[in-house]
């Protein structure tokens, strides 16, 4: 198979994490690149630094996929006198593009919270805080039953028919299409002046609302007729599979302990290790899970009924104040000091989804008839590289 354009690489990664469902303070999409250039090797880290770089460029990388953005916030300079600028003239002079998925791949499907819970073994997810799905057009297309599926391969290229895990979902059904093409008409089918009558395919897909010009155009495009007949109907809003974090279950139920060390035995190893907070030996069967940092949403998790919640970057006093809190509730309500804290380092708990992500490309693109090789970097890119204890403290 043939290697892909970086614009083709952009559109199927925007396909899965599109950049509509973002934060709006968040940086997504393409940094640095060509759209026109080929693409063979793509790295996936979660940071964009100067190790990540020299990895990339050791390696012939033509695009580095990242998970947080190297230009979150304004800047007036990109000379490489700035060490942002430096990095983006390394990469360009090499043709090497950068692209970011952030926010836009912590909520989604399949995203860094999905990752997060895969390895921790969780089953039944669903989002912690649910997003509404992002709005939906269906397209209605009626076209020549011999032209259809060549109308719905465009289209689907173009970014309809997604659901779910499945690409290139199209409804059709046939029936009679009449028309009689006008004095300046050119028809493809029929002649001027006299009415045709021709056996056409219903074709019905979704799109995210934020594609409609690509996949309309991709349609015409695709369409014999000078003007295909067709509709697009803004579908109404419902809650989705998407939003931030994910809460599942245990098959197996485990102790707060144990469940520390399958977090710490599963993401990679950081100066910080893996923190607990409640008792060792209480049990935990629902989790909830967030990558990155997860103590704005304590009321959230508390609402969740979990036993135990896996997150980073926890700081002192939310954390004290929510096991304050759970000890409160369980002197006045019996049971458990629930919900139990396992916080890891915010690399470690976005880490997971690099993996998923670049096993997705590879197959996304596969469906196109191209190919590109992945690779998950083998730098830590936590900040922290030690920690020490008193030399009296207990172990």
């Amino acid at each position: 198979m043939s290697a892909p354009r970086l614009a083709d690489v952009v559109r199927v990664l925007e396909r899965r994490y599109p950049p509509a469902t973002a934060e709006s303070w968040d940086a997504v999409g393409l940094v640095a690149g060509d759209p026109d250039v080929p693409v063979r090797k793509v790295l996936f880290a979660v940071d964009p630094v100067a190790e990540v770089a020299d990895e990339a460029l050791a390696w012939g990388a033509d695009l580095v996929v990242t998970h947080h953005p190297l230009l979150l916030r304004g800047v007036h300079s990109m000379a490489a006198t700035t060490f942002k600028g430096a990095l983006l003239h390394r990469l360009v002079r090499a043709g090497c593009g950068l692209f970011t998925a952030h926010t836009n791949a912590d909520a989604a499907a399949g995203g860094v919270a999905d990752a997060l819970a895969a390895v921790l073994g969780l089953v039944d997810l669903t989002p912690l805080v649910a997003d509404d799905a992002a709005p939906l057009d269906k397209h209605v297309v009626f076209v020549p039953v011999a032209d259809a599926s060549a109308v719905v391969d465009a289209m689907a290229a173009a970014g309809a028919g997604a659901l779910g895990d499945d690409d290139r979902c199209a409804w059709t059904t046939t029936g009679e299409g009449t028309f009689e093409p006008g004095p300046e008409a050119r028809p493809a089918v029929g002649r001027v002046g006299e009415r045709a009558v021709v056996v056409e395919a219903r074709v019905e897909m979704v799109a995210p609302r934020g594609l409609r010009s690509a996949v309309v155009a991709a349609m015409r495009a695709a369409h014999p007729y000078e003007e295909p007949a067709s509709d697009v109907l803004e579908l109404a809003g419902t809650s989705g599979p998407t939003g931030t974090g994910r809460v599942g279950r245990l098959v197996v139920p485990t102790t707060l302990r144990d469940l520390a060390q399958h977090v710490a035995d599963a993401t990679p190893a950081t100066a910080q290790g893996v923190r607990f907070a409640g008792d060792p030996d209480g049990l935990v069967e629902r989790v909830a899970v967030v990558g990155g940092s997860g103590d704005p949403f304590f009321d959230a998790v508390r609402a969740a009924g979990v036993d135990a919640y896996v997150t980073a970057d926890l700081r002192h006093h939310p954390a004290s104040e929510l096991r304050e809190r759970a000890a409160f509730d369980a002197a006045r309500r019996g049971g458990a000091t629930t919900p139990y804290l396992v916080d890891l380092a915010h690399y470690a708990s976005e880490w997971p989804w690099l993996a998923h992500a670049a096993r997705a490309l590879e197959a996304d693109l596969a469906d196109e008839g191209t190919t590109v090789e992945t690779r998950v970097s083998v730098r830590s890119t936590d900040p922290w590289t030690g920690r020490a204890a008193r030399a009296d403290a207990d172990s």
